[in-house]
């Protein structure tokens, strides 16, 4: 049986980890809301998000295009305009004087989805990994060029290509000098937005597990932005879902996998092709279950967890055992959120 939360309507923060010192990323009410233009009102994105990421942990966040993904890993990095707190390494990125934020970069990364447009076309491979080493000064001079050849080898290409040019390079070999320059500076937190997603599986295998043991060597942590729900269950250690500028549920990757609680998250896991063939056939038998949860009605009295929302005027927010927690705002009719995966 569930249980409501605290009286806030919100997600409460992610638990993965937990340790008593505070986590190495911190976000309260993060909101993103995109001015009305030509004719058409204003939109929000984001929508009160609340996330905590302690220190060598992964969250993977996973939802539909337009969903508000890459909108919140850019707003955690204050690429955007947003509203809330994002507290890193203990300090507020929100309201920091340029000079202070471009110093707090160093801790902070980022690596892009598309690696034909993330990477300058007149600078070599070895001027794009440079620059940030002598930008943060993370290395002296004198070993920026084996800091270089060390990048490259951790992404598995050879150091003789450091003086060509991006054009001279595969959208897969790209990314891996993208993730290589992510990596440079030996940050603490980096935003993966669909890392993977342009690479075949070989390499997005490699990618993986090139990005698991940096986190194990240096500790650092990930939030991870992807559509493919199986690499988020082999890296993550727990995973949020998103729909519609919010989170509607979040909790350990096994859990929300093998009991996803949201009928949205269930939509996402039965799009995933299973090997076998009679477990597919079931569920492409079973019932459709409604693709746009917001034209939904919102059901009378009760919700599915038994609580009177629009009465007791509590959270739409319901956590169950092991912190893993899901919204009950979109019920289409017939969905049991109790029911077990096959």
């Amino acid at each position: 049986m569930s249980v409501p939360i605290s009286q806030q309507h919100r997600v409460p923060p992610v638990e993965a980890g937990q340790s008593d010192s505070e986590p190495v990323l911190m976000v309260r009410d993060l909101g993103v809301t995109f001015p009305a233009r030509r004719g058409h009102s204003a939109v929000a994105a984001v929508d009160v998000v609340d996330l905590d990421i302690p220190a060598g942990t992964t969250l993977g966040l996973v939802g539909e295009s337009g969903s508000g993904k890459t909108t919140t890993g850019r707003a955690i990095l204050q690429l955007l305009p947003s509203s809330g707190s994002v507290r890193l390494l203990g300090r507020e990125l929100g309201g920091m004087r340029p000079g202070e934020l471009r110093g707090m970069r160093r801790h902070m990364q980022f690596v892009l989805q598309n690696p034909y447009s993330s990477l300058h076309p007149r600078m070599t491979v070895e001027g794009i990994l440079a620059e940030p080493l002598r930008v943060h000064r993370t290395v002296p001079a004198s070993g920026i060029d084996a800091r270089v050849d060390e990048l490259l080898d951790l992404v598995g290409l050879d150091a003789e290509v450091r003086r060509r040019y991006p054009h001279e390079f595969s959208g897969g070999q790209r990314q891996r000098i993208v993730i290589a320059r992510a990596l440079a500076v030996d940050p603490d937190f980096v935003v993966c937005d669909e890392p993977v997603s342009a690479l075949d599986v070989r390499i997005q295998a490699q990618i993986v597990e090139l990005l698991t043991s940096l986190q194990q060597r240096l500790g650092v942590s990930y939030l991870f932005i992807a559509h493919d729900l199986a690499v988020v269950q082999q890296i993550a250690d727990r995973v949020a879902v998103m729909y519609a500028g919010r989170i509607v549920e979040l909790g350990d990757v096994a859990d929300v996998y093998a009991r996803p609680r949201h009928p949205y998250t269930r939509i996402l896991l039965d799009a995933v092709p299973v090997p076998d063939p009679d477990v597919q056939r079931a569920r492409l038998a079973a019932p459709p279950v409604q693709a746009d949860l917001r034209s939904a009605p919102e059901p009378e009295g009760e919700c599915v967890f038994g609580r009177n929302h629009r009465e007791d005027g509590s959270p739409e927010w319901h956590l169950f055992d092991g912190g893993h927690g899901a919204s009950c705002r979109y019920w289409p009719a017939g969905v049991r959120p109790d029911d077990t995966r096959a």
